[in-house]
């Protein structure tokens, strides 16, 4: 090989090369007329080049970009695919004898919208990085001080790939992992050395994930030249996203950011795809715990509602199911953290457990227990089991909607009517409390007769609307509990979600507080994305 000796006989021996090869080689991205001249432009065209840095050598590529990859560092959950893909010798994708593919002409376009529609930062994307490599290309401006045709080649193969995979799995499945970030958040202490034993499960909602398979049709899309449909067919589509999507644009060049992060959190819970989609062709009920409401939707009618739920430190978890059955006048099995911490310092206490028509059982027997004999540290210790008597004045009113889940929460009236007419309803211990808990049992049956309902009503202390229902009503010797449990009969889907914008049942975008923090939790993980 002939080298040249100083930088201005460098200039003078490749002037003739560099004009054929600007002619040759790729001229620019997003040609799409069909006739690409550089179609015949292979690396051993770049063989005749004197100079050492204009010498394109597939192996010095390679080498190139497994240097690129032990020197960087995954910073997302997608990055580290890219490393995988490199480091397990995966093909050039981007860069061939040819040149760069078009396919990166398509995915800059799209990355350059970025900062307007997802109001991320083009850097997170590496976007000035990319674009300067591709102007080397087409200018031929090569160097032997770490810009040779091989390090800006691997630069740019790297680099497509890590910023595809990133904005493909962002926009698929979220750029947040909500089942790493809530369940990371309330920490289960011992009560006495305060160590962490675990930690709540807050988010309980299958959402899907990447998988090998949708990281290898991602990457065939590159050599398919179809990047710019798979990138659209990603998008999520749901309404509210494209209202979000919409507003951002107003809250960016209002310069409002409070209004700005608000939407990027929402936009971003949007981009969370339930692994068993809420199935809207009939009955489904949402709850959304910032609004403390909840939407029954049937057909074209919605009833909608106050509900009270968790408390900060009792947070109401996130998850999808669907309502089974009801019960009516039910007794309530108190849980073991409340036993422990609100009813073992009245251990003793008679006059308490009459007062809220508590009694205590033994777990394995089942019978009960003289609640003069019982000790708070016995009551602790797990063995002893604590209910409250069905009827008025229990904590979960005259009925309770049960569907399975993994935290023994569930909607249901409540004696302490009274919390609906506050803001803050955030008071249970995780359970959502429905402020029209008839209407809902109403809601749940399917096609229910007038008489089915009254029975419900005087079950439940209403007064019935039936001739038949105020005839046995006033019949002393009748049995008022008519209802002790209720099938919902097609079960109806449930989803208790937490979005801080929704749309109310009239069509419009409200917004609602953070009440768990849970923007603040979003927001700290996609302000590297940010500008």
């Amino acid at each position: 090989m002939l080298y040249i000796k100083n930088r201005q006989d460098c200039k003078k021996s490749v002037y003739p090369i560099i004009l054929i090869c600007l002619i040759l080689f790729i001229s620019g991205c997003g040609d799409n007329s069909g006739n690409h001249s550089h179609d015949k432009m292979t690396m051993d065209a770049f063989s005749g080049l004197r100079t050492q840095e204009y010498v394109l050598n597939s192996q010095k590529i390679k080498s190139n970009i497994d240097r690129i990859c032990r020197i960087e560092t995954d910073t997302v959950f997608a990055d580290k695919h890219t490393h995988d893909y490199y480091t397990n010798h995966g093909s050039p994708l981007w860069v061939t004898r040819y040149g760069v593919k078009r396919a990166a002409d398509s995915l800059l376009t799209v990355l350059k919208t970025v900062e307007d529609s997802l109001g991320f930062t083009c850097r997170s994307f590496d976007v000035e990085l990319i674009e300067n490599d591709m102007q080397r290309i087409r200018n031929l401006d090569f160097d032997n001080d770490g810009n040779s045709v091989n390090d800006v080649m691997a630069r740019l193969e790297f680099r497509l790939t890590k910023a595809y995979l990133r904005y493909a799995v962002g926009q698929r499945f979220g750029f947040v992992n909500p089942h790493y970030i809530f369940n990371k958040l309330d920490a289960i202490k011992n009560d006495s050395t305060q160590r962490v034993l675990g930690y709540r499960r807050l988010f309980d909602i299958d959402i899907q994930r990447p998988d090998s398979n949708f990281f290898k049709h991602a990457l065939n899309q590159i050599s398919n030249d179809s990047i710019s449909e798979f990138l659209h067919g990603i998008q999520p589509k749901n309404k509210l996203y494209t209202r979000l999507k919409n507003d951002l644009s107003t809250a960016q060049s209002n310069q409002d950011n409070t209004s700005r992060m608000r939407i990027l959190c929402n936009m971003e819970r949007c981009r969370w795809r339930m692994s068993d989609r809420l199935d809207t062709s009939g009955k489904y009920i949402i709850v959304n715990i910032p609004a403390y409401h909840l939407y029954a939707y049937s057909n074209e009618s919605v009833l909608d509602m106050r509900i009270g739920c968790g408390s900060m430190k009792t947070k109401t978890p996130l998850l999808s199911s669907a309502i089974k059955w009801m019960e009516v006048n039910p007794v309530w099995n108190i849980p073991m953290s409340i036993i422990k911490n609100e009813v073992a310092p009245h251990a003793g206490d008679t006059s308490y457990f009459k007062r809220n028509n508590y009694y205590i059982v033994e777990r394995k027997t089942g019978d009960r227990i003289d609640i003069n004999d019982m000790t708070p540290r016995r009551l602790r210790s797990g063995n002893y089991a604590v209910i409250q008597e069905g009827g008025d004045g229990n904590s979960l009113g005259r009925i309770i909607f049960r569907f399975p889940n993994n935290f023994s929460v569930f909607l249901h009236d409540t004696s302490s009517r009274g919390v609906f007419n506050r803001d803050n309803r955030g008071v249970s211990h995780g359970c959502v409390r429905v402020q029209k808990p008839f209407e809902l049992a109403s809601f749940l049956l399917d096609n229910p007769d007038e008489w089915l309902l009254d029975k419900l009503r005087i079950s439940m202390d209403i007064k019935p609307e039936t001739d038949k229902g105020k005839r046995y009503v006033r019949n002393e010797d009748n049995n008022t509990r008519l209802i002790r449990s209720l099938t919902v009969n097609p079960n109806v889907p449930l989803l208790i979600t937490y979005y801080t914008i929704y749309e109310t049942p009239d069509g419009l975008l409200s917004t609602y507080p953070d009440v768990y923090g849970y923007d603040n939790m979003i927001s700290r993980h996609i302000k590297p994305f940010m500008k």
